[in-house]
């Protein structure tokens, strides 16, 4: 990992940001990070956004790290990497890993990769999985007490319900929260 702090607040992107992307990352506090999803574009369109993203960001003094493989955020200059533990590889000098969790089984994964943080969702009901369970602010407690790498809250949160979230936990990341006008 790079010597940079985990970001306290993370927007992730997908195609319902696309419209408000730019205005989104303008909102966010300086020293925030941005992962770059699209995963619905095809590649050379998710590159050519991803650039656009890029320079937004890097005028506002935000990380942005790339879903995908390590080999991948390095080609395209990316702050980091984000996935599932076992897809994120072995470090790399100056990429931030950050691992999805979602259960005890994969924090251990997490663990094992060695990655910078860990986003543990879905804490709240979310429109990306409608009906799907959730963890609450008591069970990610739990997760986060477990977990030596920081942890980032994710699912269903705005700036109001991470007012819910337990003290230890002071990063989170949305994608309807953050994208949306306040």
């Amino acid at each position: 990992m790079r010597n940079t702090p985990i970001p306290r607040l993370w927007l992730l992107t997908d195609q319902r940001t696309e419209a408000g992307l730019d205005a989104a990352i303008r909102r966010l506090p300086r020293g925030s990070a941005i992962v770059f999803r699209h995963y619905h574009l095809d590649e050379a369109a998710r590159r050519a956004a991803f650039r656009d993203v890029q320079r937004l960001a890097r005028r506002h003094g935000h990380l942005v790290i790339l879903s995908g493989r390590a080999a991948r955020a390095r080609q395209w200059q990316a702050d980091g990497i984000y996935g599932a533990p076992a897809k994120l590889g072995r470090p790399y000098p100056g990429l931030i890993r950050i691992a999805t969790v979602h259960h005890m089984h994969e924090l251990a994964q997490a663990r094992l990769a060695g990655a910078d943080a860990v986003m543990i969702s879905p804490v709240f009901a979310t429109r990306s999985h409608p009906g799907g369970r959730t963890l609450g602010p008591l069970k990610l407690a739990a997760l986060a007490r477990h977990s030596i790498a920081p942890v980032i809250a994710l699912g269903g949160m705005t700036h109001q319900s991470a007012r819910r979230l337990p003290p230890m936990i002071t990063r989170w990341a949305a994608i309807d929260g953050l994208s949306r006008n306040p």
